[in-house]
Formats: structure tokens, C-alpha cells, sequence
């Protein structure tokens, strides 16, 4: 993913980011007309290269995505070669702290269409012409692996570039039938179906966004597995005969350890997840279940219910995402293998649908589904974001800025796996005295809470 600062004066009053989008044609068979951003496979060369090198290392970039050092050489490599293949970005220039001004030429274009067909290696290419990599203009974003009920799988590491100011975008893929630099909340501000794919969004300033689409007719379609469960489970039924709405959880790798345990666990004991395999920050949020309280509170952005008729339910197997009780009684429960395919197959067909690749889960070779209540007290994290949810305001802003900050240094080893939720608790209670907790109007007062949430806890945490 591409992004570059946007001109102030947008929808929110400030410039905000702005995302490099290219929108597929309609004759691909899939996804036709969506915006994406195009990926890649790992070329097996720029493992064995020694590229020159500036940011971090690729052994740092490894124990990020859990890949031995000539692998993650590899991934960011890929990253790079990615994003000069498909918007003529190149990451790396001729000095640590430079980059290529201009790749428009002709030589410069013989060099892309190599890399495209595979006869031109990125090593190969950054060592002709004396280039150093720039690892620091990318960041890790997420990663995820295909489950291993699927016959063909997939380990995706996903990154995030920032486009250097020297250079200019191009529109130069080959899948592309059209290309733009597109403002996430613009895309809401002009009426356009929406699929979310993240909690942040609505948790930070979910009354905004939701009031902006209600306005404009924009459909905000849910690709959180749990939030596309309760999105399907509604279908054409009436909000108002639901009497609540449960998330579950899977439990993560400490459902059965005691609060003391939890407290000490280690780094590598909280990545490591028993269902899901996902990028370091949220596989820590899930680890203390501070994942459902974000979900909690974008659920109850997106569906209009309270925080007294949201719920949430450990459910190990992670077959049943999520599920709704209505006024006669009915319990309509959404049913899916643990798979991503699946929501996001939803939400890019809508209201139609497509073949994911997915098979339904088989409840009789499965054999039995339990279900159990979340512990507060062993996860005060859920906690944490429950009281917020229940406070509303700006104490959903500050709670998620204050544990990006909190899992940061909980991976550094900074702090314990129990100080996270500490470390949080103790922000919203500074924040709350200095009477920096009102409820953000726009996306620009939640920005602002945001920041203010990321400086008070890093003061705390010096």
C-alpha cells in the first residue's frame, strides 16, 4: 500500500493521508472494478544478493514477520519491486537518505517491464546501477496465512510505503483501468460502498463516519469476520427487533492460564496463536482480548446498539463469527471456516455472490462447538474497552492510540504483557482529569485525540 500526505482543506479540515489505489478491470474475472493496490511473489534471488541496505535490517524485518533473515531480504524486497512494477515508485536511490528522482525513462521502463517478466532480478537491478534499498520508507502492516483446511495456501506479509517526495506515480499496470491517490474518507463523502477492513476507523471516530455515510447514502459494508457474521445474520430484518448481538472470540493463547500467568507471558508466548496467523500488533490485542473490545465498539457503530446489548463469547473452535437475538426469540447465528476469503468475498460481491475458494465448515466432522464467558478479570483489556465504549466521547480514541503505543513496546520489551492494559488504564485516567476526553465532532477532533492519546502515554512509558 501506497500512501503520500494529502493537501489540507479536505472533508475533516486537515490533510490527513492519501492512498495509491488502482482500480481493476471489468473483465477481470475477479474482483472487477474494485480499488486495490497489487502484490507479489517472493523472487528467490534477492534472497541470496546482499543488497545494499538503509533502515532496518533484514533481520529486524524478520522477527516482525516470523522469517529467517534471507527470506525477510527477500519479502521487503518484494515489497519494493512491487511498487516500482506497479506505480513506477522505486524505493531506494543512490545514498542512505536519497532516492531516484526520476524513473520515467526509457532505460528506466526497460528496466520494469524486466522485473514484470521475471529476466531482471530487484538485487540484480539495484546493483547495476548503484542503489541502496530504502527499508525505511516501508512499515509492516499485517500478514496472513491460509488456513490448512484450504488445498492451496498462501503466507502473505503486507507492508505500507510512503511515497518519497521526489518522486511521482505512474500508471503503468497492466491491470489497471484507471489509477488515482484516493482519501479514505473521501471514498464514504462521495456515496460509494465502502468494505472496511479494519476496527480503527470506526473506533477513533465512528459517530462521524457513520453520520457521514448516513448522509450521503454510503454503504459501510463490514470485512471483519465477526461484523460481516452480525452484517449477514441481519439481512433484511428489522434493527429494531434485535435484543442483542454477540462477538465471539477464539480465546486466544491464554484462554485457560491464570491472571498471574497472563500477566508474565513472554513475547513469543503471545504470538503465537492457535486459530489465526496474523500481523504482531493485533495477534498481541488478540492474545489480551483487547481485539473484541475494539470490535465491540465498532459493532456498535456500525449496528446502532448499546454497549448493555453487545456481548462477547470465547468460542475456541472459530466457526461461529458471530450471532443475534431477536424479540421472538430466534438466535441466527453467522457460520464460517476460520478464513478471510470468505468476508472479503462477501463484501466485493454485494449483494451478490462469488466463489471464495472456501469450503463450509463440516459441523459433523467438527462434531461439537463450545462457548464460554470472557473473564474480565483474567483480560482487563476487554475491560478496559468495555468501560470505554460505556464512557463514549473521546475515550474509544484515546483507549486505541494508547494501546498502539502500549503493544509497541510490549514487542520491544519494554514492558510486561500485563502492563499493557496498565499502561492504557493509566492514559484515559490522565486524559480524563485534564478534561481531554469530549466527544470528537469530525475526523480532525479525533486526529487530535488520537495524537494527544500518543503523546501522553509515551510520556508515561519514558
Amino acid at each position: 500500500m501506497l500512501l503520500r500526505p494529502a493537501a489540507a482543506g479536505g472533508p475533516d479540515g486537515r490533510g490527513g493521508l492519501e492512498v495509491y489505489m488502482l482500480r481493476r478491470k471489468s473483465s477481470m474475472a475477479f474482483a472487477p472494478g474494485a480499488y486495490v493496490f497489487p502484490g507479489g511473489s517472493v523472487d528467490t534471488r534477492d534472497a541470496d544478493e546482499q543488497v545494499a541496505w538503509a533502515g532496518p535490517e533484514p533481520g529486524e524485518w524478520g522477527q516482525i514477520y516470523d522469517a529467517p533473515p534471507q527470506l525477510a531480504r527477500a519479502l521487503v524486497c518484494a515489497a519494493v519491486r512491487e511498487t516500482f512494477e506497479e506505480s513506477g515508485v522505486l524505493l531506494a536511490g543512490p545514498s542512505a537518505d536519497s532516492v531516484v528522482a526520476d524513473t520515467t525513462g526509457a532505460d528506466w521502463e526497460a528496466d520494469r517491464l524486466a522485473l514484470l517478466d521475471r529476466s531482471l532480478s530487484l538485487a540484480e537491478l539495484l546493483a547495476r546501477r548503484g542503489l541502496v534499498l530504502r527499508s525505511d520508507l516501508l512499515r509492516p502492516w499485517s500478514r496472513w496465512i491460509t488456513p490448512v483446511i484450504e488445498e492451496r495456501r498462501f503466507d502473505a506479509r503486507f507492508f505500507a510505503a510512503a511515497l518519497p517526495p521526489q518522486q511521482r506515480t505512474r500508471d503503468v499496470g497492466g491491470e489497471a483501468a484507471q489509477v488515482a491517490w484516493v482519501r479514505p474518507a473521501a471514498a464514504i463523502a462521495a456515496g460509494r460502498t465502502v468494505a472496511l477492513a479494519n476496527k480503527e476507523t470506526l473506533v477513533c471516530a465512528g459517530a462521524a463516519v457513520m453520520e457521514t455515510a448516513r448522509r450521503v447514502g454510503s454503504t459501510v459494508l463490514p470485512m471483519d469476520s465477526e461484523h460481516n457474521a452480525l452484517f449477514q445474520a441481519i439481512g433484511a430484518r428489522d434493527p429494531q427487533t434485535i435484543e442483542t448481538m454477540t462477538i465471539t472470540a477464539s480465546g486466544g493463547p491464554f484462554r485457560e492460564w491464570s491472571a498471574e500467568r497472563i500477566s508474565a507471558a513472554t513475547r513469543e508466548q503471545a504470538l503465537t496463536h492457535p486459530n489465526w496467523v496474523m500481523g504482531p500488533k493485533v495477534t498481541i490485542d488478540s492474545a489480551g482480548l483487547m481485539n473484541k473490545g475494539l470490535e465491540l465498539i465498532e459493532a456498535h457503530h456500525l449496528f446502532g446498539l448499546p454497549a448493555d446489548r453487545l456481548d462477547v463469547v470465547v468460542h475456541p473452535q472459530s466457526i461461529v463469527h458471530g450471532f443475534i437475538a431477536f424479540a421472538d426469540g430466534s438466535l441466527i447465528a453467522g457460520m464460517a471456516s476460520p478464513d478471510m476469503r470468505t468476508p472479503i468475498a462477501h463484501c466485493l460481491a454485494y449483494p451478490e455472490r462469488i466463489a471464495s475458494g472456501v469450503r463450509p465448515p463440516d459441523l459433523a466432522a467438527l462434531g461439537r462447538l463450545t462457548f464460554e464467558r470472557a473473564d474480565l478479570k483474567r483480560f482487563p483489556a476487554l475491560s478496559l474497552a468495555i468501560e470505554a465504549l460505556r464512557t463514549g466521547g473521546g475515550a474509544p480514541t484515546a483507549l486505541n492510540a494508547a494501546n498502539e503505543i502500549a503493544v509497541a513496546a510490549f514487542l520491544n520489551r519494554r514492558i510486561g504483557f500485563g502492563d499493557i492494559a496498565l499502561l492504557v488504564a493509566k492514559t484515559l485516567s490522565a486524559m480524563t482529569e485534564a478534561g481531554e476526553l469530549g466527544a470528537p465532532a469530525d475526523i480532525a477532533e479525533a486526529l487530535a485525540i488520537h495524537h494527544i492519546a500518543l503523546d501522553r502515554t509515551a510520556s508515561l512509558l519514558a
